[in-house]
């Protein structure tokens, strides 16, 4: 809160604190709104990471032994524990400018990258993203493949399958919570979007013991790229040195423009060459987008 000037009248003296109101007023509404797009940001893009790890791993229990994938999962977990407790202090350490530089650079790459498969998909040149039939073919993959045990693990083929599934998924989502949370100063935020994200997930895939077919994934993808897309922009012209007018609240005009880009390109998209017309095809490979 400003204080009044020695010798201010009494007007002097109000307009002032009204000044210093309104700005923490200002301040405030600022922070409320780069939470809210770090937490909408950091939990889409996290659901979207763990939708595709449960695949697997119910795949892998399913066809082959629970008790080995969830040896896979818990090994995975301590690998990405481990690196989250790396990764976290040494991005610490960064200067402010220096560290939104870096991490505004590999979002915008990371963002669209996300965004040119979305846009692709959704105008019919790439097939959509099928959980279930994901699902199918790693299940016949898993049925098809030879038993073998290593020490405690009775199926060393299902705890592997997990094993890379949530560790490749999860190298993501620590990227992304502890990018975000370090770069804006809230990590424990990013972790709790990271963190209830899994968990909803998990939850509701374990609870079905079926993958999340019904989810709106190709959606959430492209939400995710134009979210990742923007910050990459804010966050990267921030660290060049530009000065965003407003401060945080240019994230409400920069997220709608880079929307309103991704849709008009898909517009376009759709009358340009033969759009894709076969029927979805799973993927075999672990990493999926």
């Amino acid at each position: 809160m400003d204080k009044p000037l020695l010798g201010a009248s009494p007007i002097e003296s109000s307009r002032g604190y009204d000044l210093g109101v309104l700005r923490d007023a200002a301040r405030r509404r600022e922070v409320a709104v780069t939470s809210g797009a770090l937490f909408l940001a950091v939990f889409l893009a996290c659901a979207v990471e763990a939708v595709e790890a449960l695949t697997i791993v119910l795949a892998a229990g399913t066809a082959r032994e629970w008790r080995s994938a969830g040896y896979g999962v818990g090994a995975a977990l301590v690998v990405l524990a481990a690196v989250v407790a790396v990764l976290g202090p040494a991005l610490s350490v960064i200067p402010l400018t220096g560290l939104r530089l870096v991490v505004g650079g590999l979002l915008l790459v990371f963002g669209l990258q996300w965004l040119r498969k979305a846009v692709l998909r959704a105008s019919g040149h790439k097939a959509l993203h099928d959980e279930a039939a994901i699902f199918q073919t790693e299940l016949a993959a898993a049925r098809s493949a030879h038993a073998r045990r290593r020490g405690l693990v009775g199926d060393w083929y299902a705890f592997t399958l997990s094993f890379k599934g949530v560790l490749l998924e999860g190298l993501e989502v620590a990227f992304i919570a502890v990018t975000f949370g370090s770069n804006q100063h809230d990590l424990p935020l990013a972790a709790l979007a990271a963190l209830l994200a899994i968990v909803l997930v998990a939850g509701a895939g374990f609870a079905v013991h079926a993958p999340l077919a019904r989810v709106p994934e190709n959606t959430m993808k492209f939400v995710v790229g134009v979210m990742l897309t923007s910050f990459g922009i804010f966050w990267g012209s921030e660290g060049a040195g530009a000065h965003w007018p407003g401060a945080d609240a240019a994230l409400l005009v920069v997220v709608p423009a880079v929307a309103v880009f991704a849709i008009g390109l898909v517009f376009v998209m759709r009358g340009v060459g033969r759009p894709y017309a076969a029927p979805v095809i799973a993927q075999v490979e672990v990493r999926k987008r």
